[in-house]
C-alpha cells in the first residue's frame, strides 16, 4: 500500500513538472512572438529617417500587422481546434520568423506593409493555441495563474528586450535587428517541436495522467464522455457554432473588453518609443531603457492579478469577484494615462505610464474568460473571435494615433487611450454578467439569434467551476 502510494505521488509530481515545463515553453514563445511584432517600434524612428516615411505612413505600417492578424483569428482558432499543437506551433513560428527576416531586406513602403501583414497572418493562431494548451493542461482553479505566467512573457520579455533591441539596432542597424529577431524565432521553432508533447499523447496509456494534468476525477471524466454529444465535437468549425460565438451578450462583453484593453497595449507596442523620443525628447538609447519600466510594471500587474485571482477561487470566492475584479481595477488604472498630459518631468511621465501599464497587466488575465464561458468544444473558435475583435484595436488605434499626432502633439492620442479603457470597464460591468459556461443548444433551436437565456445553462459535469 505504501509502495503504491509512493509511486502515485512520484507519478503526480512528474506530471506536475511536465505541465510547468509546457508553461515555460509557452512563456518563451510569447516573448519571441512579441519581439517579432514590436521590433518595428524600436526601429520606427530609424526607418522613418532612413526611408523618409511620414507619421501617417508609420501608423499604417504599425497597423498592417493587425489587418491579417485580426482577419485570421477565427480561421486560426478553427485550425487550433483541428490540428495538433505540436505540429501547428513550429510551422507558424518558422513562417512569421522568415517574414521578419525578409522585412530587413526591404526599402519600399508597400513591401514593408506586406511583410507586416505576413507576420500578422502567421502569428494569428498563436494566442488561441496558448489558451487551448493551458485549458488542456491546467485545472480551472490553476488556469488564471497559468495564463498570467505566459501573458507576462509579453511584458517581462519586452522590459528586458527593449534596451537589448535598442543596442542591437545601434550596433547592426535596423535591418540587422530584423535579421537577428527572425533567426531566434527559427531556432526556437526547432526547440518547441523537440520538447512539446500534446496532453492526449502523454496520457494515452493512463487515464490517471489526465487526472493529474487537469485536476479532473475519473468519475468526472467518465461523465464528460457520456454527456458530450459527438456531433457537437465534430461541428466546432460549423457556421452554427460561429453564430453562437457572435450571438451572446456575455461573449460580446469580453470581446469589447479585449478591444479596449488592446487599445492601451497597442500604444505601448507601437507608438510609445516614438512618443518618448520625439514628444519627450529622449535619446534613442535612453528611450530603450525608459520604455522598459512600464513593461516591468505590467509584468508585476499580470502576475499579481493571475495568482491573486486563482487564490480567491480556491478560497471559494465567486468568479464574478475573483475573475472580474482585477480586470475592472486594471482598466480603471489604465485610464490614468491621461494624467501624463499634465506633467513635464520624465519621472512623472514614466510614473503615470507605468501605472497605466500596470493596470493593463492586471486586466490581461481576461483570456481566462474564454475557457470559463466558451462552450466546451469551442474554446479555440471563441478564442479566435475574442482575439479577432481585440485585434481590431491594433488595426485602428495605430492609424488613429498617427493622424492625431501628425503635428507632433501626442496629447489627443493619450485621451483616446484613456477613453478606450473606460469603455472596456463598462463592458465588463454591464455586459459580461454572471460567469458561467455556455452550452451548445439543440440543433432544432439554432436558427435565429440566440440570447444568453437560450444558450447558457450551468452544467456541473462540464463547466469546470469550483463550487
Amino acid at each position: 500500500m505504501a509502495i503504491t502510494q509512493h509511486i502515485n505521488t512520484h507519478s503526480a509530481s512528474a506530471k506536475s513538472k511536465s505541465k510547468f515545463g509546457v508553461l515555460a515553453l509557452i512563456f518563451l514563445s510569447v516573448v519571441i512572438n512579441y519581439m517579432d511584432r514590436t521590433n518595428i517600434s524600436v526601429a520606427a524612428q530609424a526607418i522613418s529617417d532612413d526611408l523618409e516615411f511620414s507619421k501617417v505612413q508609420m501608423g499604417i505600417i504599425f497597423s498592417a500587422f493587425a489587418w491579417t492578424y485580426s482577419i485570421m483569428q477565427i480561421p486560426g482558432g478553427m485550425l487550433v481546434d483541428s490540428i495538433r499543437i505540436r505540429l501547428l506551433y513550429p510551422f507558424i513560428l518558422v513562417a512569421w520568423s522568415l517574414a521578419t527576416i525578409v522585412q530587413g531586406l526591404l526599402s519600399s513602403f508597400s513591401a514593408i506593409v506586406g511583410c507586416r501583414m505576413a507576420i500578422g497572418f502567421f502569428e494569428a493562431p498563436s494566442y488561441p493555441a496558448n489558451n487551448k494548451i493551458v485549458t488542456q493542461w491546467f485545472a480551472e482553479q490553476e488556469r488564471a495563474g497559468a495564463i498570467a505566467v505566459y501573458t507576462s512573457g509579453q511584458f517581462i520579455g519586452l522590459a528586458f528586450l527593449m534596451p537589448v533591441l535598442a543596442l542591437i539596432q545601434q550596433w547592426f542597424g535596423w535591418r540587422g535587428l530584423f535579421f537577428i529577431s527572425g533567426g531566434i524565432g527559427i531556432i526556437w521553432a526547432g526547440v518547441w517541436y523537440l520538447l512539446y508533447r500534446d496532453p492526449a499523447v502523454q496520457s494515452e496509456s493512463n487515464t490517471d495522467n489526465q487526472d493529474a494534468i487537469t485536476g479532473d476525477t475519473p468519475q468526472k471524466l467518465h461523465n464528460d464522455r457520456q454527456t458530450t454529444d459527438p456531433s457537437q465535437a465534430q461541428a466546432t468549425a460549423s457556421w452554427r457554432n460561429l453564430k453562437i460565438a457572435f450571438s451572446s451578450r456575455k461573449l460580446w462583453g469580453i470581446y469589447i473588453g479585449q478591444f479596449c484593453l488592446g487599445g492601451t497595449l497597442i500604444f505601448f507596442l507601437t507608438w510609445f518609443p516614438t512618443y518618448l523620443a520625439e514628444y519627450r525628447g529622449l535619446s534613442e538609447l535612453n528611450t530603450g531603457f525608459i520604455a522598459s519600466i512600464p513593461f516591468l510594471a505590467a509584468f508585476c500587474g499580470v502576475l499579481l492579478s493571475g495568482f491573486l485571482s486563482d487564490w480567491l477561487v480556491r478560497k471559494g470566492v465567486s468568479n464574478e469577484v475573483a475573475r472580474k475584479a482585477p480586470i475592472i481595477v486594471g482598466l480603471l488604472l489604465s485610464s490614468t494615462v491621461i494624467l501624463a498630459n499634465y506633467v513635464e518631468s520624465t519621472q512623472w511621465v514614466t510614473f503615470f505610464l507605468s501605472v497605466t501599464f500596470f493596470g493593463n497587466g492586471l486586466a490581461s488575465i481576461n483570456w481566462v474568460f474564454v475557457s470559463l464561458i466558451a462552450p466546451k468544444h469551442m474554446v479555440g473558435l471563441v478564442g479566435g473571435c475574442f482575439n479577432f475583435i481585440g485585434g481590431l484595436s491594433a488595426v485602428t488605434v495605430p492609424i488613429a494615433i498617427g493622424y492625431l499626432a501628425k503635428d507632433g502633439d501626442f496629447r489627443p492620442a493619450l485621451i483616446l487611450v484613456a477613453c478606450l479603457a473606460l469603455v472596456g470597464l463598462c463592458s465588463y460591468l454591464f455586459l459580461v454578467g454572471k460567469v458561467e459556461q455556455i452550452q451548445l443548444p439543440p440543433l432544432d433551436t439554432s436558427d435565429g439569434p440566440l440570447s444568453d437565456t437560450q444558450v447558457i445553462h450551468q452544467h456541473p459535469s462540464s463547466s469546470g467551476e469550483t463550487k
